[in-house]
């Protein structure tokens, strides 16, 4: 069988996922019970600009990296679970993976914690560069331009 531990980020940034979805709650829900302008027990329906209106923006930081883990990740579960079916989700396709984990936790914890656009951007940045070079291997993988094709197309 051949070796494939590409599924390791794939779950640290699932883990992730939840740790940023515990912040939120436990920011947001108290923020809420707070909040001069809104009742909790009473409030029907209500949008996320809502919030963005009535809570500090720290406790929205939080919520809004959570929303953004739902956006580019999905790209990154798609490819590395493509590189994984494909027989490559070893080797540097699990280092640029483990890569891309890194720079979202530091995304989210800037985000959350300090929220420099300019920086946020850059670790924006780095992450995309990540993506585009599995989405390189995949392609390559895929229409076998390594050697033999794994994946024959029509």
């Amino acid at each position: 069988m051949t070796e494939t531990t590409i599924f390791q980020p794939v779950l640290a940034l699932i883990i992730w996922t939840w740790v940023m979805w515990a912040w939120m709650y436990a920011t947001r829900l108290p923020a809420i019970g707070k909040a001069p302008t809104l009742d909790a027990k009473t409030w029907v329906g209500g949008t996320g600009r809502q919030l963005d209106d009535a809570l500090p923006p720290r406790v929205q930081w939080v919520a809004h990296n959570y929303n953004h883990l739902f956006e580019q990740p999905v790209l990154f579960y798609a490819l590395t679970l493509t590189i994984a079916f494909l027989g490559h989700g070893h080797g540097i396709n699990t280092a640029i993976a483990w890569a891309y984990v890194g720079i979202r936790i530091v995304h989210s914890l800037f985000q959350a914690l300090v929220n420099r656009v300019v920086v946020r951007f850059v670790l924006f940045l780095l992450g995309s560069l990540c993506l585009m070079s599995l989405t390189v291997h995949a392609t390559y993988y895929a229409f076998g331009w390594h050697g033999t094709p794994i994946v024959k197309l029509g």
